[in-house]
């Protein structure tokens, strides 16, 4: 499938957006609008319930009301040589500040290099009940231009877009708990839409037509999602200068990183995590624009054993002038249209943020803050260890557990995080010798 890269096509913004910490969300908020140059209307989704009831009950089934996610910026990206702020809706600390101070690192060494694959989604029509499985594939082979009109027939719009089924494959089971299976797949260009819709629709519409072809039953009509054809992929390279803290040189931060990616490449629970923590950077870009982060991370999980065995989505590699290089290549079937992405105002407002003109840009910058938070993750198991930053940030939870309010909270959290102790207990006898302590 034909390759994209983009260059800039929009008004330039400056990701750098320094001293964020310290400011209050609405101070936040009004820097990021002022960056991207927000509407009233687009930012009051994120001051107040993003979503109304009424969107919400014609959403899903029985709605008693609406579920709250924190939604942050990450600052500091560079991609293709272009600036984003990355909306990110999460609930676990470090994350969004993680991934920034990695962006902030990469941006000193030109930021993310990245490209991808046209957007084809796989539908799939199974067939039973067949006698002759590799001469029914040859006669739906044959009928390969038949079988694609016909799909294409069922959405003119597609079509007037560019898009469209593309080709047919047929794989063959001979041996299954049902006997001799054939699954047809429908290969469609989606256009910046996810496409589970129209995929499905298309499989639904030429299964009568297989079934004449191949003498057997259809039963199952419904895409993949190992959307293997639809890869996104983003590259860094880092010097060791980029890399170097007061603790620790260059070169030592980009050895740890290779050796722990090398262990999550021969031991699947490693890889476990560690992918986890490739997603901790992807499944807050795809809840926060109304995507399906479950087809994502079924999509991903799938990418990372399809040689049999369960590995790493990523690989870090020392090049020939001894710098720290960084790829990560996985299914991205995000969209622009449809479904929550459409319906949803803060999602709308998140995708305004993020300025992307096609699905393929955003699953392009995507991949990248995934590729960013895999590398802060592997930078600080490579070092001080993971708990030291992730425990500092997560002392504010524990403050608010424990009773905290208002200055209050930053002040039990310092405490705790100084301490080393993050736990609920020790911060309730901090919290009340605080109080006592005023009164």
């Amino acid at each position: 499938m034909a390759e994209v890269n983009r260059g800039a096509a929009r008004p330039s913004i400056n990701s750098r957006l320094e001293n964020m910490r310290n400011l209050s969300p609405a101070e936040r908020l009004a820097r990021v609008a002022d960056a991207v140059s927000l509407a009233d209307t687009d930012t009051q989704t994120f001051s107040h319930a993003g979503l109304p009831l009424v969107l919400a009950n014609g959403m899903i089934e029985n709605v008693i009301g609406t579920f709250e996610l924190p939604i942050g910026i990450a600052t500091n990206f560079t991609v293709n040589g272009r600036d984003y702020l990355v909306p990110m809706a999460v609930e676990e600390p470090s994350v969004v500040a993680a991934a920034s101070f990695m962006a902030r690192t990469a941006r000193k060494c030109g930021g993310f290099q990245t490209s991808s694959t046209g957007p084809i989604m796989r539908a799939q029509v199974q067939v039973l009940e067949i006698s002759d499985p590799h001469a029914a594939r040859a006669r739906v082979l044959r009928e390969r231009e038949a079988i694609m009109a016909t799909a294409n027939a069922r959405d003119k719009v597609l079509i007037s877009l560019g898009g469209g089924c593309r080709d047919i494959e047929v794989h063959i089971f001979e041996d299954t708990l049902v006997g001799p299976m054939l699954a047809v797949h429908l290969l469609v260009d989606v256009r910046d839409a996810m496409g589970a819709n129209t995929v499905n629709t298309m499989a639904e519409t030429v299964a009568p037509l297989i079934e004449t072809i191949t003498g057997g039953t259809v039963r199952l009509r419904i895409l993949s999602n190992y959307a293997d054809l639809r890869l996104a992929r983003a590259m860094v390279s880092l010097t060791p200068d980029a890399l170097k803290t007061e603790e620790y040189s260059g070169e030592r931060i980009a050895r740890g990183i290779v050796e722990a990616c090398a262990f999550a490449l021969v031991d699947p629970y490693r890889a476990a995590t560690h992918n986890k923590g490739i997603m901790n950077g992807i499944d807050p870009i795809v809840v926060a624009t109304g995507n399906d982060w479950r087809a994502i991370e079924a999509g991903a999980h799938v990418w990372a054993a399809r040689s049999g065995r369960y590995t790493s989505l990523t690989r870090w590699e020392m090049d020939a002038k001894g710098n720290l290089v960084g790829t990560l290549e996985m299914p991205m079937a995000l969209g622009l249209v449809g479904g929550a992405t459409k319906t949803h105002p803060t999602a709308r407002a998140a995708l305004k943020i993020l300025g992307v003109e096609t699905a393929q840009e955003l699953a392009e910058v995507t991949v990248a803050v995934g590729l960013a938070q895999n590398m802060a993750a592997l930078r600080a198991l490579a070092t001080e260890g993971i708990q030291k930053g992730h425990m500092a940030l997560h002392a504010r939870n524990i403050a608010i557990v424990a009773g905290a309010a208002g200055e209050e909270i930053e002040t039990i959290a310092e405490a705790l995080a100084a301490n080393h102790d993050v736990r609920v207990d020790r911060a309730k006898e901090m919290l009340d010798s605080l109080r006592n302590g005023k009164s």
